[in-house]
């Protein structure tokens, strides 16, 4: 399809737009709710402020579009190309993000309650103090993604890839970690409690005031794989364990 010529502020409700060439496209404020968007090319494209609720956005190459404050409510992006797009404060309540790259993505501000993001690639990502309450993040990459102070509670991580990921201060109540990689993940005083850590990869995590307490799955192999347990909070069974088995663990560290 030749490249179009689309206007900022178009109405384009429920158009037809597969595999249409739309790079670096102006379409600020555009109106494209269910628009049908699948495997469109939207590199570089100028979506700011732009209404995609609903839209049809499977295998769309979005990569380094702009999608600051754009409304993606219910949008369906599964396989999508995020890769560097910016999307600043924009609403992702209840999208499809399966396996979507979101690779060096601006997530500022971004909400994502709700959304699908089995299987995404959220690695380097900044998700600073996020809202991602009740997400499902099966086997989602987020290596050393920035999530301070995130709200995860009663997410599903299960198999997730936290390697070096900063997650102090978050929320992390209830999570399902089963068989994550958390090796060299920053949790120092995140709130675990009632979390699912079965089978969860603990090596080199530094779990400083981190509060574990009526966490499932949780063994002492585990916990001995840690970096620091200085001032955890733990169930006393475990917490007379590794006293026993290896006391340094509990010390302060060397700085």
């Amino acid at each position: 399809m030749a490249q179009l010529d689309i206007h900022d502020h178009a109405d384009l409700r429920g158009a037809d737009l597969r595999d249409a060439d739309l790079r670096e496209v102006n379409l600020k404020q555009a109106d494209l709710r269910e628009a049908d968007l699948w495997c469109a090319d939207l590199r570089r494209a100028d979506l700011e402020g732009a209404n995609l609720r609903g839209a049809h956005l499977k295998e769309a190459d979005l990569s380094e579009a702009n999608l600051s404050c754009a409304d993606l409510g219910q949008a369906n992006l599964l396989a999508a190309n995020l890769y560097g797009a910016c999307l600043w404060n924009a609403n992702l309540e209840g999208a499809d993000l399966e396996g979507a790259d979101l690779f060096g993505a601006d997530l500022r501000g971004i909400c994502l309650e709700d959304a699908n993001l089995t299987g995404a690639i959220l690695q380097g990502t900044v998700l600073q103090g996020i809202e991602l309450v009740d997400s499902d993040l099966t086997g989602t990459n987020l290596k050393e993604a920035n999530l301070r102070g995130a709200n995860l509670a009663g997410s599903n991580l299960e198999g997730a890839k936290l390697h070096g990921a900063e997650l102090q201060n978050a929320n992390l109540r209830g999570v399902r970690l089963c068989r994550a990689v958390l090796c060299g993940t920053e949790l120092q005083k995140a709130d675990l409690q009632s979390a699912d850590l079965a089978g969860a990869d603990l090596a080199g995590a530094d779990l400083r005031g981190a509060n574990l307490r009526n966490v499932t799955g949780l063994t002492l192999r585990q916990l001995k794989e840690a970096r620091s347990l200085y001032k955890t909070g733990l169930d006393a069974e475990l917490a007379s364990q590794i006293e026993v088995v290896d006391p340094g663990l509990v010390k302060r560290p060397r700085l």
